[in-house]
């Protein structure tokens, strides 16, 4: 996913509300916000990397329609990270409890939290490190798991909190019972 970054002055803050109120009115961009306040402007994907985001978000649905554990989430929506950054991973998942301790108010715009597990996919556009980054950051503001997808590399990238990044390649499913009891994501197909 190409992405342009508009860096704003120190002088030009939003808050939650107005930044949910400004992506608001621009319903065609998908904007993201840093820690910094600066707002990246995200481009659609392409047909390849669609239809396997889909894929992945159908799959951990299907898991989580039967388990009943949480709710899943699909790359329109914002979450208000700690940090203050404004994110909207590819696939996202928030345990029940944490998600109904949430006023109703809240749940409506960008989540104030973090998700328990998150799924960036990567595009033949994007920049690895800046993706790395992203994944770290998740991380870094209390998401349990986070899987980074590189197709290209035909690898996977497991980040955790307190553990090194775990890089498997090619693998024919994924699986992480402490975050994601009982889900096992097959890979068959994927690469």
């Amino acid at each position: 996913m190409t992405q342009s970054i508009l860096r704003m002055p120190v002088t030009a803050t939003f808050t939650s509300d107005q930044f949910y109120d400004l992506c608001r009115v621009n319903p065609n961009w998908k904007l993201e916000r840093t820690a910094q306040g600066d707002l990246v402007i995200m481009a659609p994907t392409g047909g390849e990397t669609g239809a396997r985001n889909a894929n992945l978000l159908i799959r951990l649905g299907t898991w989580n329609e039967q388990s009943q554990l949480g709710v899943v989430f699909d790359s329109s929506t914002g979450f208000e990270l700690p940090n203050g950054a404004n994110r909207s991973p590819d696939v996202a998942w928030v345990k029940c409890d944490r998600w109904n301790a949430l006023p109703t108010e809240q749940r409506e715009k960008f989540r104030p939290l973090a998700p328990d597990f998150v799924i960036e996919l990567m595009s033949p556009s994007d920049n690895l490190a800046e993706v790395q980054a992203k994944m770290q950051e998740y991380i870094d503001n209390g998401v349990q798991l986070g899987w980074l997808f590189n197709r290209s590399a035909k690898q996977v990238e497991i980040y955790r909190p307190g553990q090194p990044k775990e890089t498997l390649q090619q693998p024919a499913y994924l699986s992480e019972s402490n975050v994601l009891p009982g889900f096992i994501l097959k890979l068959d197909g994927f690469w």
